[in-house]
This record gives C-alpha cells, sequence and structure tokens, in this order.
C-alpha cells in the first residue's frame, strides 16, 4: 500500500487521506497506479465500464496492464471522485526490457467481453472445438520485402501447435473438478490449485491460479445468473480471469449475463470434453492464458 496523499474534495474542499492500492503484476511485483496530484480530482456523476480502468506500467518487468481507477469517496459530503493518473508513457523507471506500448503489453482487463470469436472453427489457423489446432491459413497474400543483397527473405516458422486435450471420463464430482483443472492446465494456467477433500456434489468447486478464478459445477442443474456475477466478483476482487465450467448447461439468463461480462463458459460432458459455448470461452481457447 503506498503512502497516504491529501485528496480535496472539488465538492466541499474537505482534504481527504488517499493511499493508491497495490495490484499484482504478472511478474509478481506490486503495480501502483502513479496518482497525478497537479491535476484536480474529478466528480464522478457517471459510471461508464471502459472509463473504470486506467493502464500503467510495472516499474520490474515493464508490462503494461489495465487496473481500476483510483476514486475516493469524501467523508464529509459523500462524493464521489476519480484520481487523475499519469498516463503510461509518461511513466520513468520501467526495468529493462520496458520496450511493449500501451497495447502490446495490456493485460485482460477482468470481465471486459473482447472482439470476435478467436477459435471459430471455419477460420484458418484457429484451434477448433475438440482443442486440435485447425489448418493454417493468412487474411491475404503479403508481399515479401527484399534484403540489402536483393534476396528474399523465406517464410516465419509457423508457431507449434498446442497439442490435442485428452478428456478424462466424468464419473464423479471430483472427476468433474480434475478434469477442469487439467483443461486448465492445458490452456496455460500454472500452478491451478484445487480444494482439499471431496467436493460435494450439490455445491460449485472454486480452482484457483495465478491471475485465475474458476468455477466448476458439478450439479445436475443449469448454473444460473447468480453463480456467474459471483464468480466474476470474486475474479475482479482477485484482478485475475474469471472462468466457468457447467455439466448441466447454462440458463439464458445466466448466458447473457456472461456475454456482457466477458466470461468464458464452458460446458462439460461425461466424456470429460470441456467444449466452450461462448464468443470470451472461445477467445480463452485460441489465446490461452
Amino acid at each position: 500500500m503506498a503512502e497516504a496523499v491529501p485528496v480535496r474534495c472539488p465538492a466541499c474542499l474537505r482534504e481527504n487521506g488517499y493511499a493508491a492500492p497495490a495490484f499484482p503484476c504478472a511478474c509478481g511485483s506490486p503495480v501502483t497506479p502513479p496518482l497525478d496530484l497537479a491535476a484536480p480530482p474529478v466528480p464522478l456523476t457517471h459510471r461508464t465500464w471502459s472509463d473504470a480502468w486506467v493502464a500503467v506500467r510495472c516499474t520490474a518487468c515493464g508490462r503494461v496492464s489495465e487496473w481500476p481507477h483510483p476514486e475516493l469517496g469524501c467523508a464529509s459530503c459523500g462524493t464521489v471522485v476519480r484520481i487523475p493518473v499519469h498516463p503510461v508513457e509518461t511513466v520513468t523507471g520501467a526495468g529493462p526490457g520496458s520496450g511493449p506500448g500501451v497495447r502490446d503489453g495490456l493485460l485482460p482487463r477482468p470481465g471486459v467481453r473482447g472482439q470476435g470469436r478467436a477459435a471459430d472453427p471455419g477460420r484458418p489457423g484457429a484451434p477448433g472445438r475438440d482443442g486440435s489446432a485447425g489448418a493454417t491459413g493468412s487474411a491475404g497474400p503479403v508481399a515479401p520485402a527484399e534484403g540489402a543483397s536483393g534476396q528474399v527473405p523465406g517464410p516465419a516458422a509457423a508457431p507449434v501447435p498446442r497439442p490435442a486435450f485428452r478428456p478424462v471420463t466424468i464419473r464423479t464430482a471430483r472427476d468433474a473438478v480434475a478434469t477442469a483443472a487439467l483443461y486448465l492446465r492445458w490452456l496455460g494456467f500454472q500452478d491451478v490449485r484445487q480444494p482439499d477433500g471431496r467436493p460435494i456434489p450439490s455445491a460449485a468447486v472454486d480452482l484457483r491460479a495465478p491471475g485465475l478464478v474458476a468455477q466448476v459445477d458439478p450439479t445436475t442443474a443449469p448454473a444460473g445468473l447468480r453463480a456467474v456475477e459471483c464468480v466474476w466478483l470474486n475474479g475482479l476482487t482477485a484482478s485475475a480471469t474469471s472462468v466457468y465450467f457447467a455439466l448441466a448447461g447454462y440458463t439464458q439468463d445466466a448466458r447473457s449475463r456472461a456475454d456482457d461480462l466477458g466470461i468464458p463458459l464452458f460446458v462439460m460432458d461425461l466424456t470429460g470434453m470441456p467444449q466452450p459455448v461462448n464468443d470470451p470461452a472461445d477467445q480463452l481457447v485460441g489465446a490461452g492464458s
């Protein structure tokens, strides 16, 4: 936690102490938004999802991530203000390798839905629904650049495709949790932790990993709206990606809400093969962790 600084309320002119929170970077170092105390705080009269996030560069590894924008509620009049933050381009002191810009280094914003289906089975180069790599292809012909000697460089090496996921037959609630953990590791999440003890068939089970909060619902009832919102809130609190696995699918309200929040939803059949059921899930399968 950073040292508290005085912030003057623009409504009642009272000074309130504020300490910027520290967030965990992917490298493990704490990241604190650099407050711009020379700029006046802005009263928050209308909240939008996109404005609630700010790009911050990690001074240890140079990675640029998006974190909640600093806000403060006045203890006297109750006015909520948004505290300005220095733009990421002006932040100094980044460590070696701090080359990526704002767009190159951004981590996924919790709950924000991306654009397009990153894993459309019909799109060349995209992984299929079963996790196997599809046919490679390109968006169009690209003219090769000639070098100084007039030689045309050869084609770049194609990325190594991810091996196909090997499902495990699901017979019990514990099998469902183990399958979801294996699938998350296959997606690239490291150190996926399962809870101790035997899962209760009537309750969802949490899985955690660095940058990940997942919930596995082994019940025979479709997961509802409240379950999706709860895993989203857990991920938002932990500044992590939220993922949901269910054996019985989801209600229509839950699917619509997951699309709005950008929560990847997967359904598992008894063969143990998780299937993405919305765009965020397809994007996660295509990009991995």
